[in-house]
C-alpha cells in the first residue's frame, strides 16, 4: 500500500490547523448570503460633469438644478432577477445662440417642369408665321424666306405708299421686343424672327407677358415724305404769281386740271406739263360713306319691285330712291312718280313732300331690265347731284348685273358695289378654312409708272 496523501489543498494552513469557514465563505448572517449570479442592485442617479461647450457663454450664476419627481408608491409586487438601470441625465447649460436652419433646396420638379413649359411655348412660336402689319390689315406671310425688300415689293400693289423703297422702313415687333431692320434688301424676315426668338431679353419678357403667344409683326412705315420745297422751289396759283416771284422752280396748277412746272433761266422761260409732283400729297378719288351700307334685304325688295315691270312681250325701266331716315336712323325705300318706257324714265319730283330735314337722299336705283348694268349717256345727263347712283342690269338673269358710281359735281367716279352696299354673304363657319390652301403670289418689283396714269407697273421677280 501506497502512503497516504497528507498534503493539504489549503496553503498556508498547516496540517491539523483548523479551517475558518466563514473565511472562506463569508459569515453566517443571512443577511450576507449573496447570490454570485445575481446583478448588483440598481444605485441613485450618477451625476457627471457637465459636457464642455462650444462658445459658452461668460461666467455667471449657476443655474438651479431640476429636482427630480419623486416617484409614486407602487405596491408591493414580485421583483424580476435584474432591473434595467434608469437612464443617465445630463443637465447642460442653455446656450444663447439659436442654431441658423439650413437653405431650402430648390424644387428641381417646379424648375423642370418650368424649363419644359418653355422648351413647348419656344417650338410653339417656332412654327407660327411672321404677319405682316400695316395699318389696319394684317396678313400671315406664307414666305418668310423673302427679304424685306421683296415683301415691300409684293405688297407695293395694294398700298402705293411703299412703291418707292428708299421712304419705306421696318421694324420687327415680337412681343415686348422690337428690332430695327437696317438692311431690307439683304436680310430675311424667318432670319430676324429666329434672332429674336432665341435672345434671353424675348424669353424672359415671355414669362412675365400675359399674352405667352404673340404674333410676330412685321411693320413697315413710311419715313422719307416731302419735307417741305427747297428754297429756290415754290407753288402758285397762278401764272403771273408765279413770274412775280424770285424761285427758280414753280409748280403751277392750270385750267385743264393738269400741273406745270415753269423754270426760269437767263435763257427765258421753260414751262412743261408735271406728271408726278412731288411737292403735292397723293390723293385718290372715290367715295367714303358716312352712313352704314344699305341693307341687302332693302336691295332685294328693289329689284323685285323693277322685275314686276318685266314679262315676256314687254319690258319696262323703273327707278327707286334710297333715303336715309335720320330719325330712325334707318334707310327707307321711296318710289317717285314717273312714267317709264323700255329704254327711258321721266320722274315727276316736284310732287315729292317728304321732309327735307328729316331725309337725306342718298342714292338713285333704277333698272335696265334684260339689258347690261352700263351707265348711258342719257344718265350721265341727267345725273350731276352729287349722290351715288346705282343701275341694275340682266334682270332677266338669278343674279343681276350691278353698277355703282358717284357724281362729285357732275364728276363721275366708278365705285366698288362693296363700298355701298351689303356683301351677298358675310358669315360661315371659320373650319371651312381648313380644307382650302392658298397658293402664294410670286414676288414682284416694281420696273417703271405709267405716264398717263402714274400707277406703277410690276413684273415679276424670277
Amino acid at each position: 500500500m501506497s502512503e497516504p496523501n497528507n498534503t493539504f489543498p489549503f496553503p498556508g494552513i498547516e496540517a491539523g490547523g483548523t479551517l475558518d469557514i466563514s473565511a472562506i465563505f463569508g459569515s453566517s448572517d443571512p443577511g450576507d448570503d449573496v447570490n454570485p449570479f445575481e446583478m448588483p442592485a440598481a444605485k441613485g442617479p450618477v451625476e457627471m460633469d457637465p459636457l464642455p461647450q462650444e462658445n459658452a457663454p461668460a461666467a455667471g450664476p449657476e443655474p438651479k438644478p431640476v429636482a427630480e419627481p419623486e416617484p409614486a408608491a407602487e405596491p408591493e409586487t414580485e421583483q424580476p432577477s435584474a432591473a434595467p438601470a434608469p437612464e443617465e441625465k445630463v443637465v447642460t447649460e442653455p446656450t444663447r445662440k439659436q442654431a441658423v436652419p439650413p437653405a431650402e433646396e430648390p424644387n428641381l420638379i417646379s424648375a423642370a417642369f418650368d424649363k419644359q413649359e418653355e422648351k413647348n411655348t419656344q417650338q410653339g412660336l417656332l412654327e407660327k408665321p411672321p404677319v405682316f402689319a400695316y395699318g389696319s390689315a394684317k396678313e400671315p406671310i406664307k414666305y418668310p424666306s423673302m427679304t424685306f425688300e421683296e415683301l415691300r415689293i409684293d405688297k407695293a400693289e395694294d398700298f402705293p405708299e411703299l412703291a418707292e423703297g428708299k421712304k419705306v422702313s421696318w421694324t420687327v415687333e415680337y412681343g415686348k421686343t422690337v428690332k430695327t431692320i437696317t438692311d431690307p434688301k439683304g436680310t430675311t424676315i424667318q432670319s430676324i424672327k429666329a434672332e429674336i426668338e432665341t435672345s434671353r431679353g424675348f424669353l424672359d419678357g415671355l414669362k412675365k407677358a400675359k399674352d405667352k403667344n404673340p404674333d410676330c409683326l412685321v411693320k413697315p412705315r413710311v419715313t422719307a415724305q416731302s419735307k417741305g420745297i427747297a428754297a429756290y422751289k415754290g407753288v402758285f396759283s397762278s401764272l403771273e404769281e408765279a413770274r412775280a416771284s424770285d424761285k427758280t422752280i414753280c409748280i403751277v396748277p392750270a385750267g385743264d386740271g393738269r400741273i406745270y412746272e415753269l423754270r426760269k433761266s437767263e435763257l427765258g422761260e421753260f414751262i412743261v406739263p408735271k406728271n408726278n409732283v412731288v411737292e403735292f400729297p397723293q390723293i385718290r378719288a372715290g367715295f367714303t360713306p358716312a352712313l352704314p351700307l344699305i341693307p341687302m334685304f332693302l336691295l332685294g325688295e328693289v329689284i323685285s319691285f323693277f322685275r314686276c315691270y318685266m314679262n315676256e312681250r314687254e319690258e319696262f325701266e323703273a327707278m327707286a330712291h334710297i333715303l336715309w331716315d335720320k330719325e330712325n336712323e334707318e334707310f327707307v325705300v321711296h318710289i317717285p312718280e314717273q312714267e317709264v318706257s323700255k329704254a327711258h324714265i321721266n320722274a315727276d319730283l316736284s310732287r315729292d313732300t317728304l321732309p327735307e330735314s328729316r331725309y337725306l337722299h342718298y342714292a338713285d336705283i333704277h333698272s335696265h331690265n334684260s339689258m347690261e348694268a352700263r351707265f348711258s349717256s342719257t344718265d350721265d345727263r341727267d345725273e350731276k347731284a352729287t349722290r351715288l347712283y346705282i343701275v341694275l342690269g340682266r334682270l332677266d338673269r338669278f343674279f343681276p348685273e350691278i353698277s355703282v358710281r358717284m357724281s362729285c359735281g357732275g364728276v363721275f367716279q366708278p365705285l366698288d358695289p362693296a363700298t355701298v352696299l351689303e356683301s351677298v354673304g358675310e358669315v360661315f363657319p371659320h373650319q371651312w378654312h381648313d380644307n382650302v390652301k392658298k397658293q402664294p403670289r410670286p414676288p414682284r418689283r416694281m420696273v417703271g409708272v405709267s405716264p398717263w396714269t402714274g400707277i406703277p407697273i410690276w413684273r415679276d421677280v424670277r
